[in-house]
Parts: structure tokens; sequence; C-alpha cells
């Protein structure tokens, strides 16, 4: 399988694991952390409309991932997008070792490192600008 290919699996991923993610701006937080578990308990540190931001980010960064190169219009983002998402999970692997969570923190880092890949290779060897 080509590179191309392995890229958009990575983008894809990414797209879902953000998109699922932003059912913390429409479960209410107290019901999110006790479905969770322990994992989910993080919510509670930040107020709803914190989430509701962080919600709408990840919505962005789901758009961000596959529109501009599915349009062609302003392709540069998808690269762009994938290292600001990088960037989120950098932050979310920040709260886990804050919180003391470096079982699940093993997931953060996962997604840290597809995302860290797709901005590779989009803005390197398989740039759509090039």
């Amino acid at each position: 399988m080509d590179l191309d290919r392995w890229l958009w699996i990575a983008t894809g991923l990414l797209t879902v694991v953000l998109l699922v993610s932003t059912s913390k701006m429409f479960v209410p937080r107290e019901k999110m952390a006790s479905m969770g578990g322990h994992a989910a308990e993080w919510v509670l540190d930040f107020s709803p409309g914190t989430l509701r931001a962080i919600g709408t980010l990840e919505i962005l960064a789901a758009a961000g991932l596959v529109l501009p190169a599915v349009l062609d219009i302003a392709p540069v983002l998808v690269p762009v997008t994938a290292t600001c998402v990088a960037l989120l999970f950098v932050g979310a692997a920040a709260m886990r070792l804050r919180r003391g969570e470096t079982v699940t923190i093993v997931p953060d880092l996962v997604y840290l490192a597809i995302a860290a890949f797709v901005a590779w290779g989009r803005f390197g060897p398989e740039s759509f600008t090039g």
C-alpha cells in the first residue's frame, strides 16, 4: 500500500476520533464522567463552556483534515490542521499526566503520533500542493 493511502487511513481515523470526542458538547459532564469511569472524570475539571470550546475545535479540526483536500480548496490546510491536532493531543497528554492517569495517556499519545504522521506526510512526500 502506498504512503498516500496510509495517510488517508490515518486522516480518516483521526477524523472519526475527533467527531466521537465532540460528545462532550452534548452530554452533561456529570453524566459523561459517570459513564466513562475514571478515564472520563477529567471533564469535571473544565466548565461546560470550556468543554463546548474544545468540542468546537474538534469539529473544526475534523473538517480541516478532510474538506480542504476533498474540495481542493486550500489543501495546505490539511497538514496545518494535522499539526494543530497534534498540539491538541499534547495538551490532552499533559492533562492526563497532571491528573496522574498514566494508563489512559496511551491513546492520546497514539493519536498524537498519528497526527504527526499526517502532518509529516502532507507537508512532505505526499503534499497536495507539490
